[in-house]
């Protein structure tokens, strides 16, 4: 069984992937920038991990011990038009979704590498692929995190590493409810708001992307790219047949 580092496993889609774990019999360390809101997970140790600060993210790896497989998970979106959004808020938005999970890499590929082993599994999404109006900021920020994954896929493969995305669609968590909202009374991209929901699809919950992570974890030869969830693999597969030269939604916008 390995030992496995999670991110953001305060609540959604990486609480659910602690718990499969941990049923699972790998040991599980479970972090958060709260640690207190992990005292009912039933894994191994439990740790206060800010992704955004790197004394933080030192200070976890200490106590941490040997880590075999790193799930980055910790992340956030925001709402609005690009026209609106404060760049602060976009930078903010790509220190957590984009940065953060570079620096664990960092902190974690140099033992990796002395042993020739490990695992590093990214959570990204089916926009990663594609992009949705009023959520380009997030939509960006896993573009640029799928980049850096397959550079380290590339680099890290000869000492024996191995790297996978795993890409939802819509899961059913609190995440929207919590974006951040740059979305003005009488916006002019008003009428893109009402189609937000047909535009993310059906959605999956955070325990079937969960056993996701655990079956590509546990894959002696895992894809980068790990579509989760139905919902999403149809839409990235009329990604992947749709042409390059015009922009690609998954669902018709009356615009």
């Amino acid at each position: 069984m390995a030992s496995v580092l999670i991110t953001g496993a305060s609540q959604g889609i990486g609480r659910a992937t602690a718990i499969e774990l941990a049923s699972r019999g790998h040991r599980v360390i479970a972090t958060a920038r709260r640690p207190e809101d992990l005292d009912d997970l039933p894994v191994d140790q439990l740790l206060r991990l800010d992704v955004t600060d790197q004394n933080s993210i030192d200070e976890a790896l200490r106590a941490a011990g040997e880590v075999d497989v790193l799930v980055s998970n910790a992340g956030a979106t925001i709402r609005g038009p690009l026209e609106a959004i404060p760049i602060s808020e976009v930078e903010a938005l790509f220190q957590l979704n984009t940065l953060g999970p570079l620096r664990l890499a960092q902190g974690l590929l140099p033992a990796m590498r002395e042993r020739g082993s490990g695992r590093l599994v990214f959570m990204s999404s089916i926009q990663g692929r594609l992009t949705l109006p009023i959520i380009g900021p997030y939509g960006a920020s896993k573009w640029a995190l799928e980049a850096l994954a397959e550079t380290l896929a590339i680099e890290t493969r000869p000492f024996g590493i191995k790297v996978s995305l795993i890409q939802p669609g819509a899961v059913s968590t609190n995440g929207a409810a919590r974006a951040k909202s740059f979305i003005t009374e009488g916006d002019p991209y008003s009428l893109l708001y009402p189609q937000l929901g047909s535009l993310r699809g059906e959605s999956v919950t955070p325990e079937e992307v969960a056993a996701v992570v655990a079956d590509t974890i546990e894959d002696p030869e895992p894809p980068l790219r790990v579509p989760a969830g139905e919902p999403g693999r149809r839409v990235l597969a009329a990604r992947k047949a749709a042409p390059d030269d015009t922009p690609f939604l998954p669902f018709a916008l009356d615009w």
